[in-house]
């Protein structure tokens, strides 16, 4: 009988006894550690880690109704995420991976198909959205049984908060000395489809809910811990006290302008000497005969009598005895400053601060603009590696999906496995303008550069120098650019062959071409001063060694 609902993907075992240690594994996927070997099974704190994460997961949900925080939500999605209707969101890089051309056409070809079952292309925004919301991501693996080796047949998502990853640990005691070590670590999913927000206590008997494989699930983590490192954390986490403090100033400020706005009037009515019930009711009559308002109805075409008694808030009657001033009606003033937000937008601009959003991009008055990536804020910098981060994050979802689907069609072994996972890379569509602008601006800075040396290059620079130095290109691009130039020179593309110029006459004007193709050449006026005849110069000649020097003869 099987430990484990769902299938498990057998690995070689390792043998604690040759790597004994003490200290179990770090990871960064929120697991809750248990101990492990007791007659009954095992006892998971549910009122602790894993109520408390739940309840962390329906936080986050709620806070990203809050118009601010949807608004940075979605911008960060909508970076991440770029649909292209002629490229794919997302694919796979496979320039580092040394493996043959078969391997890695394999490799791309089940990626893709991974990519269909998760409707990513469609779907993109939607799972990106939900794993940065909750800071978690689950999918169920489903094979079929019989036939595993053909792969993966569906990718079916969980709610975050019905599902718990356990880590089970079994210690032994070292017989050398009283050391606990780490014989077995065990690490599989519990599963409770009420959720784990209000299951009720239980014993020793275990969580309720059943246990699923570890291969049988592909998990997503934030890659975020708390203090402990013992919960996961959302990317909306650090946001939580600034997004409250901005709603109870946001309440404050309403209720205060609400009350504080209108200006009130203050009715002083002389009673004279009436006694206490006849003052008060004939207070009541003055009100009601000042309150009587005529409204038309423009539904109906009638006029009605609208009377309505205003609060306290807005109109204050108060009786006057007989020897005061008699009946007086003042203002009282508004409150002052009504208008003044700063307040507010500085929780704004805080709470955009937590969410690693540039607050401009929040300002309705700010315009879009493609300047130069030198007057682009440090804020946009910022936003643009902090978006990279989680795009890093995130291919998890591939790697783990694709490392279960080469093993289960027999691509790739563990062992192979372990190796070329880390040459994988994913490269997301990018739409972000500042990323084109800082490339064209870094080529012709360097360019720039190079015009400058160019006249020192071999005097005081070697080609190779300036390669290196300047264009900074290393010396697998230089030697890959060297191959293409030569070959570029022998290219009559590139390097078209230049045509023959005809001959040409004394007056420099091209011959003219006789009928077998041949330039005529033409007899120009007879000269002036015809050429003299060249005497031949008579040389002085050494004599040879041994040989008595004579002058020569003049005439």
């Amino acid at each position: 009988m099987a430990e484990f609902f769902g299938f498990e993907i057998r690995k070689k075992a390792i043998d604690a006894n040759t790597t004994p240690t003490i200290i179990a594994k770090e990871s960064d996927d929120g697991a809750v550690v248990i101990q492990g070997g007791g007659a009954y099974g095992t006892y998971v704190d549910l009122d602790g880690a894993v109520r408390t994460e739940a309840e962390l997961v329906t936080k986050y949900r709620v806070m990203a109704e809050f118009p601010e925080v949807d608004s940075a939500i979605d911008d960060i999605v909508n970076e991440a995420i770029v649909y292209d209707p002629d490229e794919p969101i997302v694919s796979i890089n496979l320039d580092s991976l040394e493996q043959p051309d078969r391997v890695k056409k394999l490799i791309r070809a089940e990626f893709e198909y991974i990519v269909d079952l998760l409707e990513f292309n469609k779907l993109g925004y939607d799972i990106f959205r939900r794993w940065y919301i909750d800071g978690r991501l689950f999918f169920q693996v489903i094979i079929d049984v019989t036939r595993p080796e053909e792969g993966i047949k569906e990718l079916r998502y969980i709610d975050s908060r019905k599902i718990r990853k356990i880590k089970q640990v079994q210690k032994v005691k070292d017989q050398g000395s009283t050391a606990q070590i780490i014989k077995q670590e065990v690490e599989f999913y519990m599963f409770n489809e009420r959720g784990f927000m209000n299951t009720g206590n239980f014993g020793a008997s275990g969580v309720t809910g059943f246990k699923i494989a570890k291969d049988s699930i592909v998990m997503v983590p934030s890659g975020m811990m708390d203090k402990n490192n013992t919960m996961m954390l959302s990317y909306l986490h650090k946001a939580i006290k600034t997004l409250n403090q901005l709603k109870a100033l946001e309440d404050a400020t309403v209720i205060y302008r609400i009350s504080r706005a209108p200006e009130r009037r203050v009715f002083y009515i002389d009673v004279g000497n009436l006694p206490k019930m006849k003052a008060e009711q004939y207070l009541k009559d003055v009100m009601t005969r000042f309150k009587n308002k005529l409204v038309y109805d423009a539904s109906t075409g009638e006029i009605r009598d609208d009377r309505k008694f205003m609060t306290m808030l807005e109109d204050f009657w108060l009786p006057r005895r007989e020897g005061g001033k008699g009946t007086e009606i003042t203002t009282l003033p508004a409150g002052q400053n009504l208008g003044e937000i700063e307040d507010v937008r500085y929780f704004q601009k805080k709470l955009f601060k937590a969410l690693n959003v540039p607050f401009a991009r929040m300002e309705s008055e700010g315009g879009f603009n493609l300047g130069r990536s030198a007057e682009i804020s440090r804020d946009e910098v910022k936003f643009s590696k902090f978006i990279d981060r989680l795009r890093l994050k995130f291919s998890a979802l591939f790697l783990r999906t694709l490392e279960k689907q080469l093993l289960l069609k027999g691509v790739v072994t563990p062992e192979d496995w372990t190796l070329i996972a880390q040459k994988l890379r994913f490269d997301f569509n990018k739409d972000n303008y500042y990323s084109e602008l800082k490339d064209a601006e870094i080529i012709n800075s360097r360019v720039a550069t190079l015009q400058g040396v160019q006249p020192y290059i071999g005097l005081f620079y070697s080609h190779h120098w300036v390669q290196t130095n300047v264009l900074h290109m290393t010396d697998d691009e230089i030697e890959d650019e060297r191959k293409k130039i030569l070959e570029e020179q022998n290219d009559p593309i590139f390097n078209p062959p230049m045509p023959e110029q005809p001959p040409l006459g004394p007056d420099g004007q091209p011959l003219p071409l006789g009928p077998d193709g041949q330039p005529i050449q033409q007899q120009g006026p007879p000269a002036m001063f015809p050429p003299q005849p060249q005497q031949p110069q008579q040389q002085n000649q050494l004599p040879a060694p041994g040989v008595p020097f004579k002058q020569p003869k003049t005439g």
